[in-house]
């Protein structure tokens, strides 16, 4: 099986990117700039192709990279992760020990406060757990992805109109198509710490977008479980907003998404 790695990037300079991620298999580098270009870059094991273009939105990264994807493996990346010198192999013994998998979510370090899951056993990904995993964990066949039909949405994600969720989206979207999916105890990288692309704090744009993404992650039943996460989360993310407000405008979110 022939892996690829698909990046998605903002303003980087190619060859320093590829070296700084430690990629040693075929990628794809999607390099949101200033302009519109295309360069092959070699390396020891096949060639990145990078594309450059003007457009923003993660979401649009993600789908540009799809678009040209060749491997049978595509594993997604971001510009502020190194990935382990033996993350090919990791990628491959894990879908030669699952043949049944269309995507495969694996382990990547980050810090503490950041982290949302960690892999504790391999298994069955399912309604109750999707939500947790970052885009950067995910891989797939990639014949399982064009078969389902299956992209990232453009609405969320840095540089979209809503802050965050594509990738919640996107593995909701994945388990509607019927695909199998898979958590791994491999750790196939680290997260190198930079400022966010899209948190700046936990304000009314926040909660509201959270509710737009609720809306379209859990339909009716968005507004209840809008009160949960508040209040699993209130002693982090309502310090300067009351749980009370937090969840109005949360659900002003879900109002939005609505069209109402």
């Amino acid at each position: 099986m022939k892996l690829e790695v698909l990046v998605s990037a903002v303003e980087k300079d190619a060859a320093a990117l590829i070296s700084q991620m430690n990629i040693a298999t075929d990628a794809i580098l999607v390099n949101q700039c200033d302009h519109y270009g295309y360069e092959s870059v070699p390396i020891s094991g096949g060639a990145v192709r990078c594309f450059s273009m003007p457009e923003r939105g993660v979401g649009l990264s993600r789908n540009t990279a799809l678009l040209h994807a060749a491997g049978e493996l595509v594993l997604f990346s971001d510009e502020d992760i190194v990935l382990s010198p033996d993350y090919a192999e990791k990628v491959l013994d894990a879908y030669r020990a699952l043949p049944d998998a269309d995507l495969i979510l694996f382990n990547v370090k980050v810090a503490p406060a950041r982290r949302t899951y960690w892999n504790r056993s391999t298994g069955r990904v399912t309604w109750k757990n999707y939500g947790r995993y970052p885009a950067y964990s995910i891989s797939a066949k990639l014949s399982s992805l064009r078969r389902a039909n299956v992209h990232y949405s453009l609405l969320f994600g840095g540089g979209a109109k809503y802050s965050n969720g594509e990738d919640s989206l996107f593995l909701r979207d994945c388990l509607r198509a019927g695909l199998t999916v898979y958590a791994h105890t491999a750790c196939i990288g680290e997260e190198k710490e930079r400022p966010s692309t899209w948190f700046n704090g936990y304000h009314e744009k926040f909660f509201r977008d959270r509710g737009v993404l609720y809306h379209h992650l859990y339909g009716m039943l968005a507004k209840p479980l809008a009160l949960r996460f508040l209040l699993a989360h209130r002693d982090v993310m309502c310090r300067e907003i009351s749980v009370k407000k937090a969840w109005r405008i949360m659900c002003e979110g879900v109002r939005e998404a609505k069209g109402g």
